[in-house]
């Protein structure tokens, strides 16, 4: 630790992707594990030579993820290049998603580079990040052989996928070019394993499958028979590493895990774990139908090798996150996959005192949080009927299985026993068993749950969720965090004064009263029955106070149906939901759909939006056209009008007017006086004294 390490610039290309995000975290973790005393005590990476500065490219602006890494958003290639001139290391991964504009960039960088090798300053690695696809053809030397194992040695062999005969050029390019003992440029290629881990990648559709338990079956696609080479992503990050400080002399790697297990093993193990502990047989033409994979995707799903890494292995001092492979680890992968995807249980129990709202607030924090709805009646009531369905074989799985059908036999029998004995309730010890075995169930334990109303004492909740049975203490110590607890997280008591509850209680239905025990008599029963429980020496709230799960106490004052006020407080005390996430590449397509959706939406307001002002001015035009027509009609009307108002005047001036005048001007033509005005008055004055 007292030596100062040498610090290697390392290129990583989209490192807002799934595989080379996971490559740079692990690398960039080395770091700083490398430089704490307590990272070498637990032996965290065995190599300690450099320290790595990673820089990358990324597709996004805004990349949270890798906040942590210097990266350029999509720079021009004479910008690249010069990044990659300044790098100690170029790692190209185009092992997650291989299309012809990944291989096309890795061609021209590691062509680039090859170019530069007379400007280099220091020896360069590029390391290629490849896949084992280009292996999917390959057959033994031997072909009668059975279950032979191909490795390194015989990689000049490999024939390619039909569709991976470019990244299969590009393999051979980065050895040719980066070969020489004496040359700056040194060239690997990694040929990985499906890879999975920190969210499971191709796997994740399995693992999204089993943990919301939708289906009776996870669905297994092909015959699943073959046998997939994997890696864990970390286990990935490790080769990269090692190969950057110990320069191997080999230059073609392969990087599998142990496991030679089929795609069978795998789904199975993912459903045994994680889901309903069954399968089904699909088409791939079924995966394409469902939208649960790609056409491309599939390729990598239907590959079948069996390859043996013995670089790693006898080259490599590699810390393992998962040697074995993934069937052998499955417990702590499914721990990894929840913690990454944030899909923590959350375990909730509410209790109060009857008609205080304990099952609508159950019921609507089920609906909030996506998870189950735990009532003691309804779960007895439906552990009996499965038994029942057992026995008569109703479900087809069990009808050869005869020790099955008889334990549920024996068990049905105890049941009755029970409820014989006690006036039709079973005994405690048979109800805790039943609500454990709940609590312990794959949906349970995958989503979470809320305990409505039960435990009621702190004897029962002792017996529910203390594990004192000391035949189970080992198995419970090994178990995985997510099998062994099943106690609440969250407690709630709601409360309500007695005149409110009573108030409550007598403005149900009789038959609503009568259904949930809430006649007169028995509400009175029930409330003083919880009243004496809430004063005893040691209360349900107790047992919770002692664990350090302290009860939230709140208190319910107004009937609203909603309880607005109640379930604020508790989903701020909760918090968000914490059920199925989605993946980066779901993320960006829900991006990418809410755009288009927003798009057309705009699309949409911008048609009607035309479509209103154009109805709008065909409105006006007609409404001007409408007035036009009103006016034409008004001007004739108020010519009619004028005309016959003016008629007994034109009449007048024709019988009294017109005649003398008409005689007087034509006798003012004649003559043409001077003045024809003063000889029009007169001749008219003189003609009317004459008359």
């Amino acid at each position: 630790m007292g030596d100062k390490k040498q610090q290697k610039r390392v290129f990583i290309n989209d490192v807002d992707k799934y595989s080379s995000r996971h490559i740079a975290k692990f690398l960039s973790t080395c770091v700083t594990e490398e430089d704490s005393e307590e990272a070498e005590a637990e032996e965290t990476s065995p190599l300690s030579e450099h320290v790595f500065q990673i820089v990358g490219t990324s597709s996004t602006k805004d990349n949270k993820e890798t906040s942590l890494l210097e990266h350029y958003t999509s720079p021009t290639r004479e910008d690249l290049l010069k990044h990659l001139l300044e790098c100690d290391v170029v790692v190209y991964n185009v092992s997650e998603s291989t299309t012809e504009e990944q291989v096309e960039d890795a061609t021209w960088a590691i062509t680039a580079l090859h170019a530069e090798i007379g400007n280099f300053k220091s020896r360069k690695l590029f390391i290629l990040v490849s896949s084992v696809m280009t292996w999917a053809m390959t057959k033994p030397q031997n072909q009668e052989e059975t279950n032979v194992l191909l490795t390194e040695e015989e990689f000049r062999r490999r024939r390619p996928h039909p569709h991976f005969k470019t990244l299969h050029d590009l393999e051979k390019l980065v050895l040719v070019l980066g070969r020489g003992k004496k040359s700056k440029l040194t060239g690997y290629v990694v040929a990985c394993g499906l890879q999975y881990g920190k969210g499971e990648n191709l796997f994740h559709y399995f693992f999204k499958v089993s943990w919301l338990m939708q289906m009776p079956k996870v669905p297994l696609f092909g015959q699943g028979t073959n046998h997939i080479p994997m890696i864990h992503v970390y286990d990935l990050g490790g080769v990269i590493q090692n190969i950057i400080e110990l320069r191997p002399k080999s230059k073609y790697i392969l990087a599998v895990d142990d496991s030679k297990n089929t795609l069978e093993d795998i789904v199975k193990m993912i459903s045994d774990t994680l889901g309903p502990e069954k399968i089904e047989l699909l088409s791939d033409q079924d995966a394409i139908t469902m939208k649960a994979f790609k056409p491309e995707e599939l390729e990598y799903l239907n590959i079948n090798l069996r390859l043996d890494a013995f670089v790693i292995k006898d080259s490599f001092s590699l810390h393992w996150t998962s040697e074995a492979g993934m069937v052998e680890n499955m417990a702590s992968i499914v721990e990894e996959y929840q913690n990454i995807r944030k899909l923590l249980p959350i375990r909730i129990c509410v209790v109060g005192p009857p008609a205080v709202g304990k099952t609508t607030v159950s019921e609507k924090l089920c609906s909030h949080y996506q998870i189950h709805h735990i009532r003691i009646k309804e779960v007895i009531e439906e552990k009996i009927a499965l038994l029942k369905e057992i026995v008569k074989g109703a479900d087809s799985e069990y009808v050869g299985e005869d020790v099955a059908a008889a334990a549920a036999q024996k068990q049905l029998e105890t049941f009755n026993k029970s409820m014989d004995m006690n006036a039709g309730r079973l005994a405690d010890h048979l109800v805790f068993d039943i609500l454990q075995e709940k609590l312990k169930s794959k949906p349970c334990r995958n989503q979470g749950f809320v305990l409505d109303g039960f435990p009621k004492t702190y004897e029962q909740a002792k017996l529910i969720f203390s594990d004192e049975d000391p035949e189970n203490q080992d198995l419970m110590i090994t178990a995985p965090s997510y099998i062994k607890n099943i106690t609440p997280e969250h407690v709630f008591a709601l409360d309500a004064t007695d005149d409110f509850l009573n108030k409550r209680a007598r403005a149900l239905p009789q038959s609503v009263a009568e259904e949930m025990r809430y006649t007169e008599e028995e509400f009175s029963s029930r409330l003083t029955r919880y009243r004496e429980l809430s004063t005893a020496e040691e209360t349900l709230l107790d047992y919770f106070d002692e664990l350090e799960i302290h009860p939230e106490h709140i208190e319910v004052t107004t009937d609203d149906p909603e309880y607005a006020d109640v379930m604020k407080k508790i989903t701020e005390l909760v918090g968000v939901p914490k059920n199925y996430g989605l993946q980066r590449e779901e993320q960006e397509e829900e991006a990418r759909k809410k755009e288009e959706e927003r798009k057309q939406k705009a699309a949409a307001e911008a048609a009607e939006s035309k479509r209103s002002n154009e109805a709008a001015l065909a409105e006006m035009a007609a409404q001007y056209d409408e007035w036009q027509n009103h006016l034409c009609e008004v001007q004739r009307q108020e010519n009619q009008l004028h005309d016959a108002h003016s008629l007994p005047l034109r009449n007048y001036l024709m019988k009294y007017v017109m005649t003398s005048l008409t005689e007087a001007m034509k006798e003012c033509s004649r003559i043409k006086p001077e003045d024809p005005v003063d000889f029009l008055a007169e001749l008219l004055l003189r003609n009317n004294q004459q008359e």
